[in-house]
């Protein structure tokens, strides 16, 4: 044979070479036909066109850095190198950086966190705690050194003095940025403060990433202190302001949200206390006036109070029964005159009529007399007082005879009645 032979090994060592030489830095641009995350932390995925694919491997060291998690069918645009597994003869693509086809990985990482945590209750307003009104420990979560504690430090001062203020310094940007500031949350909670503000001030999307880090939404969502997100500038939106109990649009206007303003307490007090001030003297004026009422009443049912009104109101009926008697007595005797004139009158008339009266009654009386009455011979028979005719008598009864000289008793012995002549 004229051509020289060569190993297996050696061919494809040749061949890797050749290709990992030629295919350095490249981007490659396909849909994704499936995806591994091994447990090692290595990505292995493949991607395809319409009409092949190619297998791709991305190391535990760059897969750490993504922000997104790779899901089939997403078209992606990977940066890497071709290499060749030379025990088996295989190539594959080295991929050292994935982004979204047309849009940005940390669009895309935001998204899809976005509704991962919605799907587990993160933004669920039911589960929202309230922000108290009145707070006396409020724990800053941010940088010791940063503007943004500035701000709030100087609002603070305006707005509540009176408030006891607990820093836990943290990074705010950079990779390692999310862990510390999830412990630093951790912390706060057990501060046991009212209320808990984590927080930056403005830049770049890569600069606020760690508040859209998943690490840092767990921290808040598990936290029992109420939790205020004060993040970048108002035009800023992040995973930590849908998982805190409130969202503040910057650090500044997060202590102008929950924090009264002093001088409109001030000023409330102040027309409370005027307003106590006037319930409490009316409810003063009530009670003297109740006072008063009872006193009056307790002296109306004393005994002695009860006498003095006897004696008041009998001396009132005793002088009104004077006059009004001497008022009669002064009337009588205007008229006592005319009385007299009308009672002799009156008396003459009467006891002339009584003398007219009485010689009728004595000629009736004469009249009436038996001792006159009855002629010589004839008596007037009676029983028990009585006077009754002969033929009434009955035999052995007792009766009175009585005529003008004299009373005779008798006893009837026998009756014979007489025939009565016309």
């Amino acid at each position: 044979m004229s051509q020289s032979m060569i190993s297996v090994s050696s061919l494809n060592t040749k061949i890797k070479s050749l290709l990992e030489a030629t295919f350095m830095h490249i981007l490659v641009e396909g849909e994704v036909a499936s995806v591994t995350y091994h447990t090692s932390g290595h990505l292995y995925f493949s991607i395809k066109d319409s009409e092949s694919s190619i297998k791709c491997v991305m190391w535990r060291s760059s897969a750490a850095r993504m922000k997104f998690r790779l899901e089939q069918g997403m078209h992606i645009v990977i940066e890497g190198s071709v290499g060749v597994y030379t025990p088996r003869g295989e190539y594959q693509f080295y991929a050292v950086k994935i982004e979204p086809y047309g849009k940005g990985a940390l669009a895309l990482a935001y998204e899809q966190l976005k509704e991962k945590l919605k799907a587990k209750g993160y933004f669920d307003p039911a589960g929202k705690k309230t922000i108290p009104k009145i707070i006396q420990k409020l724990v800053l979560v941010t940088a010791k050194e940063s503007a943004a504690l500035h701000d709030m430090l100087k609002i603070i001062q305006k707005r509540w003095p009176l408030l006891e203020v607990v820093i836990v310094d943290t990074l705010v940007q950079g990779e390692n940025a999310a862990p510390q500031i999830a412990r630093a949350l951790a912390s706060a909670d057990r501060l046991k403060a009212d209320v808990v503000v984590v927080g930056r001030g403005g830049g770049s999307t890569e600069d606020l990433w760690a508040f859209n880090e998943e690490i840092v939404a767990d921290a808040i969502h598990m936290m029992h202190t109420p939790v205020v997100s004060a993040v970048g500038h108002e035009v800023d939106v992040m995973i930590s302001d849908f998982v805190a109990d409130l969202r503040a649009p910057t650090p500044s206007a997060a202590m102008e949200m929950i924090l009264p303003d002093i001088q409109e307490v001030m000023y409330a007090l102040g027309e409370l206390h005027e307003r106590f001030r006037y319930m409490w003297q009316e409810k003063i004026r009530q009670k003297e006036n109740a006072l008063a009422h009872h006193h009056e009443l307790i002296l109306r049912s004393s005994p002695v109070r009860k006498l003095e009104e006897i004696n008041r109101r009998y001396e009132e009926l005793k002088n009104e029964f004077a006059r009004a008697a001497n008022r009669k007595i002064d009337k009588e005797r205007t008229i006592l005159p005319e009385i007299e004139k009308n009672f002799s009158q009156q008396m003459g008339f009467v006891l002339q009529h009584k003398m007219e009266l009485l010689g009728y009654l004595t000629k009736r009386f004469e009249m009436a007399d038996p001792k006159k009455q009855y002629k010589k011979g004839w008596a007037q028979i009676s029983i028990r007082g009585r006077t009754i005719s002969l033929n009434r008598l009955k035999k052995d009864q007792t009766f009175i005879l009585e005529d003008q000289s004299a009373r005779v008793e008798a006893r009837c012995l026998d009756i014979t009645e007489l025939e009565t002549t016309t």
